[in-house]
C-alpha cells in the first residue's frame, strides 16, 4: 500500500509510517486525513484484520498481553496493603483497587502483579488476556500527572513512577473469570498517565468474552496497565523488564502460562 506523503515530517510520511507501522492499521488514505475524523480518532485507530492474531486460541492456560506495551515490572508475593509512595513503590492492591475491590485486594494477596507501558506511538485498545465470563468492570478517578517525589523533578519523574500511579491515578479496573481454573479469575488494571484520564471499558458484567477480544481502550495519551494473577496460578512469563532493552510486546502474543493445578475449594 502507498502511504501518501503530507509533507517530510506529517502524519502520513514515510518516517511516521516507519516510526508507528500505520500500513498495519485501518485508514483510507484517498480521504483528507486518512480517514480520521479527530486527533483522537487517529490515536485509537484499529489494526487491520489478521495484524495482531491470538496466540494459542485454543490453549486455555495461556495468557496473552492485554496490550501493545513494553514491560515496566514483574512482582510477586505482592500485599494486599503497602506504602506505596516509598522509593521502592511497591504494589498495594487495596489502593490499585480501590474500595470497590476491597475484597479483590484479598484474595489476591500473595499473588503476581505484572506491568507495561505504552508510549504514544502505540495501539491504545485493550484485548482480553484470557477468555472467559466478565465478573466486573469499574472505573477508578485519580490525580493528573503526579509522580512519587522520591524520583526528583527529573522530566522523566512520571515514566519512573508507574508502580505509583498504579495507587493514584485515573484507572480501570476489568475482572475476568477464566474458562480455565488453573488459571482463576485474572485482573487487569488500565491506568492513565500524564494527561490521560479517559479510560473507556467497553465490555459489561456478565458479558462473555473470547481470548484476544476487544474489552476497552485509553484515550488521548501514554499509559500503563497491570495484569493481576491469583497467588495459585504461578505463572511463567515469557517477558520480562529489562530496563531501556525491554522490548515491546505485542498486543494478543503470548505473555504468561498458569503451571499451576486447578484452585481448590
Amino acid at each position: 500500500m502507498s502511504i501518501r506523503v503530507h509533507g517530510e515530517d506529517g502524519w502520513f510520511c514515510k518516517m511516521a509510517d516507519e516510526k508507528i507501522g500505520l500500513h498495519e492499521f485501518v485508514w483510507e488514505p484517498s480521504q483528507p486525513f486518512g480517514g480520521f475524523t479527530s486527533w483522537n480518532d487517529f490515536f485509537t485507530r484499529r489494526f487491520r484484520d489478521g495484524a495482531r492474531p491470538v496466540a494459542d486460541a485454543s490453549d486455555a492456560r495461556v495468557i496473552v498481553s492485554a496490550c501493545e506495551s513494553t514491560p515496566y515490572h514483574l512482582a510477586s508475593d505482592v500485599k494486599a496493603c503497602d506504602t506505596f509512595w516509598i522509593k521502592s513503590q511497591p504494589y498495594s492492591l487495596e489502593d490499585m483497587l480501590a474500595h470497590q475491590g476491597k475484597d479483590l485486594a484479598v484474595a489476591y494477596n500473595g499473588g503476581t502483579v505484572y506491568q507495561a507501558y505504552l508510549s504514544a506511538f502505540n495501539y491504545h485498545r485493550w484485548h482480553a488476556p484470557v477468555a472467559g465470563t466478565i465478573a466486573r468492570a469499574y472505573l477508578v478517578p485519580g490525580t493528573y500527572y503526579s509522580c512519587l517525589e522520591a524520583e526528583g523533578e527529573d522530566p522523566e519523574g512520571l515514566n519512573d513512577s508507574q508502580g505509583y500511579t498504579t495507587a493514584v491515578a485515573t484507572r480501570a479496573v476489568i475482572v475476568i473469570e477464566s474458562d480455565d481454573e488453573a488459571v482463576g479469575q485474572v485482573v487487569c488494571l488500565f491506568v492513565g498517565m500524564a494527561e490521560v484520564s479517559s479510560c473507556v471499558v467497553s465490555v459489561k458484567v456478565g458479558q462473555r468474552v473470547d481470548k484476544g477480544a476487544e474489552i476497552g481502550h485509553f484515550q488521548f495519551g501514554g499509559s500503563t496497565w497491570c495484569l493481576l494473577l491469583r497467588p495459585h496460578a504461578k505463572p511463567e512469563f515469557f517477558h520480562h523488564p529489562k530496563g531501556e532493552d525491554s522490548e515491546t510486546v505485542q498486543v494478543n502474543s503470548r505473555l504468561a502460562r498458569a503451571k499451576s493445578q486447578a484452585l481448590k475449594a
